[in-house]
């Protein structure tokens, strides 16, 4: 069966992403340095770098919590001149913190519908049954009364997923929102970041979305992506298929996968 969100081939033509030389400058330090960038629809990236190469700055950019200091950043073809707060239709993307970043004095129902608050042609009653099903989809039952501190860690990050699974009511359901996963898997046992990667390929289906992982762990990074761009001195050293990803014996990518100190990037001292 077609789908409904490739009907019409001019979105589909459409670039999700587009950066044309795109810069981002702390002081007058380059953490992005002069980024071109496609992402089409439908597509699964994965960025990956070694840490303070710019990887969370790209999701703060796609998110709209940041603005480039120079060059061009379009979201679904339009043009991102404001941060999100200050947009009045800003652009369907969803970000999945590395931290769950629940609002600890709101309860699970109110933090996971928030957005859906604010329509005020939804009743309660509707508002609950959609926070209900979308917990139920990451396996959380009967939690929505309870506040984020009377969760355990690893449920409250299930709680960010189901948040990125609310559909805003304004947008067509025929749109193919965005999802960003920054360090999704960090810092969890292997049976953990199974069940979280698991989370990122249900939630991205579920949506019917493309999505953007940030990750240093293998496992995660060969599931959830089917691209990979490589991240170094604020510019894009490599970028190819999950396969390629595998095989490559460019040498960011190698010094990458094996995480040999000696190579093109050199390992900050700590």
């Amino acid at each position: 069966m077609e789908d409904s969100r490739l009907k019409n081939s001019s979105e589909v033509l459409t670039p999700i992403v587009e950066m044309e030389n795109l810069s981002v400058k702390w002081e007058a330090k380059p953490v992005l340095d002069n980024i071109n960038l496609q992402m089409k629809a439908g597509e699964k990236i994965a960025i990956v770098g070694p840490s303070g190469c710019g990887k969370s700055t790209s999701l703060r950019l796609l998110a709209g919590l940041l603005l480039p200091t120079s060059g061009n950043l379009k979201l679904f073809g339009n043009s991102q001149d404001y941060l999100r707060l200050d947009q009045l239709n800003p652009p369907d993307v969803r970000f999945v913190f590395q931290n769950p970043a629940l609002l600890s004095s709101l309860t699970i129902e109110e933090n996971v519908g928030f957005l859906l608050r604010k329509e005020k042609n939804m009743s309660k009653e509707l508002i609950q049954d959609i926070v209900t099903s979308c917990l139920e989809e990451v396996g959380l039952y009967n939690v929505k009364n309870k506040f984020p501190g009377q969760l355990s860690g690893g449920m409250q990050k299930r709680v960010s997923f189901a948040r990125a699974l609310i559909n805003a009511p304004s947008k067509s359901s025929s749109s193919m929102p965005l999802l960003l996963f920054d360090e999704p898997t960090a810092g969890l046992d292997p049976i953990a970041c199974t069940r979280i990667e698991d989370l990122i390929l249900k939630t991205t289906d579920i949506a019917q979305g493309c999505s953007i992982v940030v990750s240093h762990v293998m496992s995660t990074i060969e599931r959830a992506a089917e691209r990979v761009l490589m991240l170094y001195g604020g510019c894009i050293q490599w970028d190819g298929t999950i396969q390629d990803f595998k095989e490559s014996t460019n040498p960011y990518i190698k010094q990458f996968r094996n995480g040999n100190l000696e190579g093109p990037m050199q390992p900050k001292l700590i």
